[in-house]
């Protein structure tokens, strides 16, 4: 079983979720990055872009596939993890660590509609 951590909020997408005040910090799950394999490239939108939850913001490349990036929430994109520009396998090392990018979220409703780990993990089962 992947690692999951209670405090984050998950989209059926496998993207987390960890809200601290109004911004919202997003990566792909450790779930997802063992899917994947040994993760090449990720595109990542830009600072100050608008993301839509349910929308492709960006890609991941792995060795074995590439896979759409699915926003979790809707906002303004604040920061993105310019780290991951050249080592973006820093996302198999550390799912959790080697977040994508800060959304200053524009309807916290959208957050309460996320899976909380136990649902997660059920999805995660089941796939």
């Amino acid at each position: 079983m992947s690692i999951l951590k209670e405090d984050l909020r998950y989209a059926e997408s496998h993207e987390w979720v960890k809200i601290e005040g109004d911004i919202a910090t997003v990566g792909i799950t450790d779930y997802a990055q063992h899917a994947l394999g040994d993760i090449v490239y990720v595109d990542m939108p830009e600072v100050g872009d608008e993301v839509t939850a349910g929308e492709e913001f960006g890609a991941v490349e792995s060795v074995k596939a590439a896979s759409d990036l699915i926003s979790p929430v809707s906002g303004e994109v604040v920061e993105i993890n310019e780290d991951l520009e050249d080592a973006p396998e820093k996302i198999n090392a550390d799912a959790y660590g080697a977040w994508i990018m800060k959304v200053k979220v524009a309807d916290a409703g959208e957050v309460d509609a996320l899976l909380d780990a136990a649902a997660y993990a059920k999805l995660c089962e089941n796939e």
